[in-house]
């Protein structure tokens, strides 16, 4: 699963405030992606594995460095053990295909005649943050539906008297839902934080698949 959050609100140059649809000074309208048109464009790997490159650098880039780079992601090795099948493979998809569409969409300027890539003022401003849930793990909306789900039976025992979850008092009960459900929030924002985007030195899912 792919979540999308755009932050709406950057400094212009001039030192204003900009809004959506607000006049950037040239006279050009400068309107927000939808978060549906942001999934449009990354829901390909390839186009995340660009958008990585980008936040991690904010210097123009040549194509064939991203490719390189790119198809050392996709193929999980190193940048000297990619293959020229694998780089060139990479290279004219990304020229003919991916880069143009995320060019369109403003996230990135593509000068196809030079070879250089650019990332725009919406690259940094677009957070993604990806859900991998492997076969034999909970999504977190999962996770916090079956914790909500136990405290309620939880709560229907104790109002019941049931034996033995009486030995403890309502007060212990309560501490302990509280403290659960605080840890998991925790490690959810923790998560979460490491599953975007631009964080670390490779796209998060192979940063998963490395733990």
């Amino acid at each position: 699963m792919i979540q999308v959050a755009q932050q709406q609100q950057r400094q212009r140059s001039d030192g204003g405030d900009s809004s959506d649809g607000s006049d950037d000074g040239d006279g050009e309208v400068d309107t927000a992606l939808s978060k549906g048109e942001i999934f449009e464009v990354l829901r390909n790997q390839r186009r995340r594995y660009v958008l990585q490159y980008l936040k991690q650098d904010s210097r123009p880039v040549e194509l064939g460095d991203l490719a390189q780079q790119v198809a050392a992601w996709e193929y999980e090795t190193t940048l000297e053990e990619v293959t020229p099948e694998q780089r060139k493979r990479v290279y004219t998809t990304l020229q003919q295909t991916h880069l143009p569409k995320m060019d369109t969409a403003g996230i990135l300027e593509f000068d196809s005649d030079a070879g250089v890539i650019r990332g725009t003022d919406r690259a940094r401003d677009i957070s993604v943050y990806l859900e991998i849930v492997p076969g034999h793990e909970f999504a977190w909306r999962e996770l916090y539906l079956s914790l909500g789900a136990i405290s309620s039976a939880l709560v229907a025992a104790l109002w019941l008297d049931i034996y033995p979850l009486t030995v403890l008092s309502d007060l212990t009960w309560t501490a302990v839902i509280a403290v659960t459900f605080t840890l998991t929030a925790a490690l959810h924002i923790y998560h979460e934080r490491n599953m975007r985007l631009g964080h670390g030195d490779q796209p998060p899912e192979l940063s998963y698949a490395d733990k």
